[in-house]
C-alpha cells in the first residue's frame, strides 16, 4: 500500500555549507562595506521619515520632485540652525578651556597624592617596624695613635717623568663626520595623514542629501520596481514588508526624537537650577546621549561632569548631578520608552542584546545607533513574509 504525499507540503532540502557561505559573505561585506551600507541605512531611514511630508505637499498639487526639494531645504535648514547654536556655545566654551585645564590638572594631582599616601599607609602596614629599623652589629672602631708616635718618613722623591716621544708617533686617524638628515614632510602629506581618517567619513556623509532627495522624488519608481521582481502572493508579501519597513523606521526615530527632547528639557531645567554653565548646550547633550543603548549612562553624564568642574570644589554636587540624571534614564528606558518606542518595534531583549553586540563589533558606535532599527526591519520583513514568519516570532517580543 503506497502513501501519497503533498509535494507541495514536502519540506525543501536545505543545502547547509551553501547557507554558511552566504552568512560568511554578508558579514564580510557589513564589515569591509560599512561606510557605504551606514550611508545608505541612514539615507533610507531619513527618506521613510520625511516621506509623509512630502506626501503633504503632493496633495497641495505639488510636483513630487519640488515637494522633495523643499523639504530636504527645509531639513538642511533646521540642521544648520542647530549646528549653528551648538557650535556658538562650543566656540564659548573653548574660551575656557585654560580655566577647565588648570582644574582638571588639580584634581589629578590630588588624586596622585592620595595613592601615594595609600601606598605608604599600606607599606607601613605590611612591612613591620622591626625589619625598618633592625639594629646593626657593633664594630670595634680602632682610636687613632697619639700624635707623639706618628713617625713622619719622607717619601722618596718620584723621578721626574720623561716626555714622550712625539716625533715618531703618526697623528690619528681623522673620523669623517656623519650627519643624520631628517626628510621634511610636505604640507599635502601632512595635510593627507590629518584629515585621513575623517575624509572617507565626510565624503559618505556628502551624499546623504543627495540620497534622500532620489529616494524621496523617485519613490514611486522604485517601488514599481521593486514590487515587479515579484509575482503573485510574492509581489503583495513585498509590498508590506516595505510599508512595515516605512511605519517600523517613522516609529524608531520619531519615538527616539521625541523621548530626547523631553529628556533634553528635564535635563537642560536641572542644570539651570544647579547653576551649570552652559546648560543650553550641555542638557541637549545628556539627554540625547542618555538614549545610547547600555553605555548612554556614563555618556550622560559626561558634559554636566565637565562643565561643573569649575563650579564646584566638594563631592556633593557631582554625587546629586549623577542621582539625577540616572533617575531620568532609567525613568525614560523603563517607563517612557516601552510606550513610546518599544510598542511599535516588538523585539524581544535577547535580539536587542545580540543585535548590539553584533553591530557595535562590526561597526563601533554607529553599530550601537543603527542595530536596533536593522533589527526591527529584519522582524517586519520576516512577519511579512509566510515562509519567515517563524523567524519574526522568534524575534519578536
Amino acid at each position: 500500500m503506497s502513501v501519497l504525499t503533498n509535494p507541495a507540503s514536502t519540506p525543501k532540502p536545505r543545502n547547509t555549507p551553501l547557507l554558511i557561505i552566504s552568512l560568511g559573505v554578508a558579514i564580510g561585506m557589513l564589515y569591509y562595506g560599512q561606510l557605504l551600507i551606514i550611508t545608505l541605512v541612514i539615507s533610507v531611514t531619513i527618506a521613510f521619515l520625511l516621506d509623509p511630508f512630502v506626501e503633504l505637499l503632493t496633495k497641495l498639487r505639488l510636483p513630487r520632485s519640488v515637494g522633495s526639494f523643499l523639504v530636504c531645504v527645509i531639513g538642511l535648514l533646521l540642521l544648520y540652525l542647530v549646528g549653528l547654536g551648538a557650535y556658538t556655545q562650543v566656540s564659548v566654551l573653548a574660551e575656557d578651556f585654560p580655566a577647565y585645564g588648570r582644574r582638571i590638572t588639580v584634581i589629578v594631582d590630588k588624586i596622585t597624592s592620595r595613592v601615594e599616601a595609600i601606598e605608604r599607609s599600606a607599606y607601613d602596614l605590611l612591612i613591620p617596624d622591626q625589619v625598618q629599623d633592625r639594629a646593626l652589629p657593633d664594630v670595634e672602631v680602632p682610636k687613632p695613635e697619639p700624635a707623639t708616635r706618628r713617625r713622619r718618613s719622607a717619601a722618596p722623591p718620584m723621578p721626574a717623568a720623561s716626555e714622550p716621544e712625539t716625533e715618531n708617533v703618526p697623528p690619528p686617524a681623522e673620523v669623517p663626520e656623519v650627519r643624520i638628515r631628517q626628510e621634511k614632510t610636505s604640507i599635502i602629506n601632512y595635510a593627507y595623514t590629518a584629515l585621513g581618517a575623517f575624509y572617507d567619513v565626510a565624503l559618505m556623509v556628502s551624499f546623504v542629501p543627495f540620497l534622500v532627495y532620489f529616494m524621496l522624488s523617485w519613490r514611486d519608481h522604485f517601488r514599481r520596481s521593486y514590487l515587479q521582481l515579484f509575482q503573485g502572493q510574492d509581489r503583495y508579501a513585498a509590498g508590506r514588508s516595505w510599508e512595515g519597513i516605512a511605519e517600523m523606521a517613522r516609529a524608531y526615530v520619531l519615538g527616539n526624537f521625541i523621548l530626547g527632547i523631553l529628556l533634553s528639557t528635564a535635563s537642560t531645567l536641572f542644570f539651570m537650577v544647579m547653576n551649570l554653565p552652559y546648560f543650553l548646550l550641555v542638557g541637549p547633550l545628556s539627554g540625547f546621549m542618555s538614549l545610547i543603548p547600555y553605555i548612554g549612562l556614563p555618556l550622560a553624564m559626561a558634559p554636566p561632569f565637565f562643565v561643573a568642574l569649575t563650579v564646584y570644589e566638594g563631592l556633593t554636587p557631582y554625587i546629586i548631578i549623577a542621582a539625577v540624571v540616572g533617575f531620568l534614564h532609567l525613568l525614560a528606558l523603563n517607563l517612557l520608552y516601552p510606550k513610546i518606542v518599544g510598542s511599535r518595534v516588538h523585539l524581544n531583549p535577547l535580539v536587542v542584546t545580540v543585535a548590539l553586540m553584533f553591530f557595535g563589533i562590526l561597526w563601533g558606535g554607529m553599530g550601537l545607533v543603527l542595530a536596533i532599527p536593522i533589527a526591527a526591519g529584519v522582524k517586519a520583513v520576516c512577519d511579512n513574509v509566510t515562509d519567515l514568519q517563524p523567524y519574526g516570532k522568534l524575534l519578536g517580543d
